[in-house]
């Protein structure tokens, strides 16, 4: 298998074809554990999906879902969590299970403890049958920056300054916005049976480039996908522009 490119005329076609490998994987398996992502890039995936809930057409009321990752310090009620972003853009539109949904906790302080039984969880629910994936602009999937090694489970990353700056706009002033994250490790999102990437724009083309058509280094942490054997690539044509499949 390896990794299949979609190519996508836009970013509603991308965001369809990404639904489409989602619902296909619940309607086979209505128990199946799930990856999820935030992010711009998911936010249409997420709308289509519920779109279809609303017709009839997907029942989530046995998913399982895990998030990537959730800022360190924030609380689930602040709306800049991801646990507030799941449950707007998803868990409060559809018939998941608030038990059955899982975001690591900010406000945890002994983040080791929290870190290793969020991987126990997954290892307990036997693994996550699908990843769904942002490409960040540095390469980052999760919020595994560019670095020396790949980090493997579940850990607590300080974000590098141009992710702390990226994020600003979200929260009035770089003082506030939180300087840590706690996120999936490359191990734990490696172990996915199926990882789907969706990559939108112009703004991603180069890093879409150097991820999947490049060499696997550390420094572009999303190039390890191409060594993962069920992958699939969701682009727009302006985000593959300048990968040569």
């Amino acid at each position: 298998m390896g990794m299949r490119v979609i190519r996508a005329k836009d970013y509603k076609d991308m965001s369809r074809k990404a639904a489409n490998i989602i619902s296909a994987q619940i309607l086979m398996k209505p128990d199946c554990v799930l990856g999820l992502a935030t992010g711009s890039t998911p936010i249409g995936t997420y709308d289509q999906l519920v779109e279809w809930y609303n017709k009839g057409d997907l029942d989530f009321q046995y998913v399982r879902s895990f998030n990537l990752d959730e800022y360190v310090g924030l609380s689930r009620t602040s709306d800049q969590s991801y646990y507030f972003f799941m449950h707007e853009h998803l868990f409060d539109r559809v018939n998941i299970e608030e038990e059955n949904t899982h975001v690591l906790s900010g406000m945890e302080r002994n983040g080791e403890k929290e870190c290793r039984e969020y991987d126990e969880k997954i290892l307990s629910m036997g693994g996550i049958d699908l990843q769904l994936l942002g490409l960040g602009h540095d390469g980052h999937i999760g919020f595994n920056e560019p670095g020396a090694a790949f980090e493997k489970g579940t850990h607590c990353v300080t974000l590098k300054e141009a992710t702390v700056k990226a994020n600003s706009r979200f929260f009035g002033s770089p003082e506030a916005v939180p300087k840590q994250a706690y996120t999936m490790g490359i191990k734990s999102i490696m172990q996915a049976r199926k990882i789907v990437i969706v990559v939108s724009g112009a703004d991603k083309a180069d890093i879409a480039e150097q991820a999947f058509m490049g060499p696997v280094v550390p420094e572009v942490p999303a190039s390890i996908l191409q060594l993962h054997n069920d992958v699939v690539v969701i682009g727009d044509e302006a985000a593959l522009a300048k990968c040569s499949f």
